[in-house]
């Protein structure tokens, strides 16, 4: 039940979109956790974002990160893989630029504590 109203949350304060690819497509945009279930995180918006399945996906196996600063970095070992458009588009394109979209609403955008926990396991996986 918690879900279903975090992921509402989510989507409306990212006006139904990627936060790092501003992809408009609601039925491939989900509420991402910044903090997992599974490591302590609440069902709250600022614990959340808006990504297309691509970018949650290379979120969760951090392939992806998000600093603190909102400026979304890319692992090492991806931006030296050599492959085609997707990954060079998809992946390798947005490091170092800031989110798309961030929530209007000062008080709905992802927790500066969240991000910096999430921040430290990312770069641990690298």
């Amino acid at each position: 039940m918690h879900q279903a109203r975090f992921r509402e949350a989510v989507m409306r304060a990212y006006q139904r979109c990627c936060a790092i690819c501003r992809l408009r497509r609601a039925e491939l945009v989900e509420a991402a956790h910044i903090v997992s279930d599974a490591d302590g995180g609440e069902p709250v918006v600022t614990n959340g974002m808006g990504l297309c399945k691509l970018h949650h996906a290379a979120f969760d196996q951090h392939i992806i990160g998000v600093r603190p600063d909102l400026r979304i970095a890319v692992r090492e070992d991806i931006l030296a893989e050599v492959d085609g458009p997707m990954l060079l588009h998809g992946l390798q394109g947005f490091h170092g630029q800031a989110l798309g979209v961030v929530p209007r609403n000062q008080r709905d955008r992802p927790s500066a504590e969240f991000l910096e926990r999430r921040w430290e396991q990312f770069r641990a996986a690298g």
